[in-house]
């Protein structure tokens, strides 16, 4: 899935208070522009996205039936 395809689904399903969709998409958006990027830029753009992504703490916790 692309990530227009991926922002698609994310906009048709209502989900754009689920920050780990939108994680997903920026990891997807990063994965292709990833041949315009340096080493450098890459590396930062994605551990900025680990970082959001680890401070979502256990958001999961008691949904694990609807998110899994």
């Amino acid at each position: 899935m692309n990530s227009k395809d991926l922002a698609n689904y994310i906009e048709q399903t209502g989900s754009i208070s689920k920050p780990w969709l939108l994680a997903q998409l920026r990891l997807q958006k990063l994965a292709e522009r990833r041949a315009e990027l340096s080493t450098e830029q890459y590396a930062t753009e994605l551990a900025d996205i680990h970082k959001d992504l680890m401070s979502l703490g256990e958001w999961w916790i008691g949904l694990e039936d609807e998110v899994f």
